[in-house]
């Protein structure tokens, strides 16, 4: 506007540009730039996508409750199945949580002890999030507390109506304390029912420790012998049995997680408690119809007078003209 005001002033005067261009508007010049702002205003809020409003909904969820026990112990370090036995063991859990509905999970990790690292939940994002950060430093001593691991799931089963509970074990089965088959058979007397997968090869590896990155050396026993872990399928079979569950042998990804969806698909669904969510509405078409509407004004809005709106003189033009 003011660019093309200082250009006319360069070419004539006032008087004789209204000799030159009678019906030229300044009104309409003005009126255009207003127009092009509020469209690129409206492009603006429309890229930003404000979102207002709620829309509540009730979901309902059915499903089973299940829990993953996740071995961390040094010996899921080894090798002997890619990357290694931990890293295959997290795929595994997470490849099992793509392939749930409404069933609701929680995860415990243990080592020498067990620790709860995903409280019973529907979060299945959360729950991968966490699941992804598990390591064999989280526990500071060594072993297998299987025991523990068993007696923190009856926990997490917080719904007493919930008739089928379900306790996944992932282990390469080695090391495991205590009278496990024993604290097995009390879970299936609460409901519980336990799964086991194994995780390993039976020809077994050696435990590679690392630092950034890099093999420094291989685990030694008291002996300086170097250690080689074997996958206990037999340990891992007599816990499934004693709870009145299943072996599964964890190398094939795409075997286990039709196995576990075999299983979950048998049994009778439980129907959760109704929640809420609130869903915002997206508002953006609002405003980019505004912008198109605005550019079509400006489109057809010629920088000549309109006649009806001479007649009008509504900023006095004739008296100017006089």
């Amino acid at each position: 506007m003011l660019w093309k005001k200082r250009t006319q002033r360069k070419f004539a005067e006032a008087k004789m540009l209204q000799v030159l261009a009678p019906n030229q508007s300044t009104f309409k010049n003005v009126l255009k730039f207003i127009v092009i702002a509020l469209a690129l205003t409206c492009m603006s809020f429309a890229l930003v996508n404000p979102k207002v409003g709620t829309k509540l909904e009730t979901v309902k969820r059915e499903g089973v409750d299940v829990v993953f026990a996740l071995d961390v112990s040094k010996s899921m370090l080894a090798e002997d199945i890619a990357p290694n036995r931990l890293e295959k063991s997290k795929q595994l859990v997470s490849q099992i949580i793509n392939g749930l509905a409404g069933d609701r999970i929680g995860i415990i990790g243990y080592a020498g002890s067990a620790f709860p690292q995903v409280p019973i939940t529907t979060d299945f994002s959360s729950a991968r999030l966490f699941l992804s950060g598990m390591n064999t430093d989280m526990v500071s001593s060594q072993g297998t507390a299987m025991n523990e691991a068993i007696q923190m799931a009856e926990t997490y089963y917080n719904d007493i109506d919930q008739k089928n509970r379900v306790l996944f074990i992932i282990s390469d089965g080695e090391d495991h304390e205590g009278d496990y088959q024993s604290i097995a058979a009390q879970a299936l007397e609460k409901g519980i029912k336990i799964y086991t997968i194994g995780v390993g090869t039976e020809k077994g590896s050696n435990i590679p420790i690392k630092r950034n990155g890099r093999t420094l050396s291989f685990k030694k026993d008291q002996n300086g012998q170097t250690v080689i872990t074997r996958l206990n399928e037999a340990s891992l079979k007599d816990i499934a049995e004693a709870a009145d569950g299943e072996y599964i042998n964890g190398s094939n990804t795409k075997e286990v997680v039709e196995a576990v969806k075999r299983i979950l698909g048998g049994m009778d669904k439980k129907e959760f408690d109704a929640k809420q969510f609130s869903d915002f509405k997206d508002q953006f078409q609002w405003f980019l119809a505004g912008a198109l509407f605005l550019l079509l004004i400006d489109i057809f809005l010629l920088e000549r007078k309109t006649a009806w709106l001479t007649k009008l003189n509504l900023f006095n033009q004739k008296q100017a003209h006089e």
